[in-house]
């Protein structure tokens, strides 16, 4: 009986953690957080600014979706996006808010 409870305790676990979800925002870094490049001034648009601050200072590009902003898992996809709109796929790990990313494309 015991096995049966712990395997119903898993599958229980399993079904209640979510799955990947659909994120948009705008590719950043966590040194310009809300997508305001203004004060770090790293290049002339947005995305210069966005890689230079990944490259030079050891940021990590997040997405920033008007209110929050999530780190992302991967961490060399997002730099062809940089400084764009985005939609993301993966699974959001609330606690650290981190997206773990499954794919990035362009938003429409």
């Amino acid at each position: 009986m015991k096995p049966l409870i712990v395997s119903l305790l898993i599958i229980a676990a399993q079904a209640a953690a979510p799955g990947a979800q659909k994120f948009t925002g705008t590719i950043t870094d966590n040194m310009c957080a809300q997508a305001n490049h203004s004060r770090m001034q790293m290049g002339p648009t947005d995305a210069e600014c966005v890689i230079a601050c990944v490259s030079s200072h050891d940021a990590m590009y997040v997405l920033y979706d008007g209110k929050e902003s999530y780190t992302l898992s991967d961490q060399r996809t997002p730099e062809k996006f940089a400084g764009k709109k985005v939609t993301i796929m993966g699974t959001l790990d609330a606690r650290t808010k981190t997206i773990k990313v499954d794919s990035i494309t362009a938003a429409k």
